[in-house]
């Protein structure tokens, strides 16, 4: 398969561009409702920063950082002053995804306002047919954009609540859609034996759906020579999918505090409307202050279950790809920072593997002042 193919496939995937239809040659004996393959915007689920990459799931209750916009908007309330997060994500089939936040707290830190970006997409890639499998000469864009703009506050000293609306623009050559969708979080955070205890709760991407319309839709249909022989212009309807709504709850401990780090251990529960219930579990090493410098360090790992897509391979024959499979949601990284405490400048790190479509790598900067 071409390269271009493969990109092409991809977005399709990823932005379920394509209208996906389902065909059935007897009622099954245990019918399974899940909705496989059933929203768009897939897009969405590609996270912001790299230290929530390098996490996973979890990150949820560990997010007090401009990151926070993404993975549970309470968190933004527990910024302690301005901060902005940028990072790229080098996705698989050499495609890119970016995304950018910045938080601005007010009110005497009770509460934040932030604003974010994330984008997907690749340019210029040639059109292929059966008819002509060298190219047309045609070429074609994938641009997916959300941008959202979240409030945030804490209501006590232990718990804090946040709201995102955002939306969703999804562009495959000539075809686009629009969706708008918001983001709930809370946060709770106190502490246990002396340590500190997290949990975050979220519904995010709950919204319209995305249906496509435009040029490439646009078909000259057949009619009967008694008509004419001349075509008939038309344009093919597609059915609006829903964008990829999760439910999340997380938790965290401070499991261990030694010389000034600390051992943090998490995980998390996960309901998305297009897939089985998933899980995950992360844990992450801290040091703020390396020998009293403003230096610090970290160094942390996840891994993610996520349900294979209704297929059962309980009695297939185990191959290279079973192999690859079962390191899919496997996630680590690092960051560095140096921390004034009134100006903050921060790098982080993440490698995630995605099973048979490879290793990505995700990398962030962050400055607080």
């Amino acid at each position: 398969m071409r390269l271009s193919s493969r990109r092409l496939l991809l977005a399709m995937a990823i932005g379920s561009c394509s209208v996906p239809g389902v065909v059935s040659a007897q009622r099954p004996t245990n019918p399974d409702n899940t909705g496989y393959g059933t929203t768009a915007g897939e897009f969405l689920l590609l996270g912001a920063g790299a230290r929530g990459t390098a996490l996973g799931a979890p990150f949820t209750a560990l997010a007090t950082d401009a990151s926070a916009l993404y993975y549970n908007p309470a968190g933004a309330a527990l910024v302690t002053g301005p901060q902005a997060t940028i990072g790229t994500y080098s996705y698989v089939a050499d495609t890119r995804y970016s995304w950018g936040g910045v938080v601005f707290p007010f009110g005497g830190g009770s509460k934040a306002v932030g604003i974010q970006l994330g984008t997907f997409g690749f340019k210029d890639q040639k059109v292929y047919t059966p008819e002509s499998p060298d190219g047309t000469g045609a070429t074609y864009s994938v641009s997916e954009t959300f941008a959202g703009l979240t409030f945030a506050q804490n209501f006590s000293d232990r718990f804090s609540a946040g709201l995102t609306a955002k939306g969703v623009f999804d562009q495959l050559g000539s075809a686009s859609g629009t969706a708008w969708a918001l983001d709930f979080g809370t946060a709770f955070h106190a502490k246990l034996s002396g340590h500190p205890i997290k949990m975050g709760f979220t519904l995010t991407n709950l919204g319209t759906s995305l249906k496509y319309s435009g040029s490439d839709l646009s078909r000259d249909i057949p009619r009967d020579t008694t008509g004419g022989t001349e075509p008939i212009s038309g344009q093919v309807k597609t059915k609006g999918f829903n964008l990829p709504t999760n439910f999340q709850v997380a938790l965290a401990y401070e499991a261990f505090s030694f010389s000034g780090s600390q051992v943090t251990v998490a995980g998390a529960f996960n309901q998305p409307n297009n897939n089985k219930a998933g899980f995950g579990g992360a844990v992450e090493w801290t040091a703020a202050k390396l020998g009293g410098s403003p230096f610090g360090a970290a160094v942390r790992g996840s891994y993610n279950y996520a349900p294979a897509n209704n297929v059962n391979l309980s009695n297939a024959i185990p191959t290279a790809l079973s192999d690859e499979e079962n390191l899919q949601g496997i996630a680590v990284g690092g960051g560095l920072s140096y921390n004034t405490g009134t100006f903050l400048l921060g790098v982080d790190y993440a490698f995630k593997y995605m099973g048979v479509l490879g290793p990505t790598n995700f990398v962030s900067l962050s400055v607080g002042w």
